[in-house]
């Protein structure tokens, strides 16, 4: 029985690997991506609330005349 020879399958796969490799380069670079959205600029409304319309005093029992 003849004996297999195997000294050239190292090249093989190597080389094998190599041309996957640079066709899945081509493949990947040959796509279009959609570029990074860029943030949409909003205008802030500001909201008027009931105790931002008028001045209130908060007492303190410290502060409160003594009776």
């Amino acid at each position: 029985m003849p004996q297999l020879d195997t000294s050239t399958w190292f090249i093989t796969i190597i080389s094998s690997m190599v041309t996957l490799l640079i066709l899945f380069q081509l493949k990947i670079s040959s796509q279009s991506f959609p570029a990074s959205p860029s943030p949409k600029i909003m205008a802030t409304q500001k909201t008027k609330n009931p105790w931002e319309l008028k001045w209130t005093k908060i007492y303190s029992p410290l502060s409160l005349p003594q009776q």
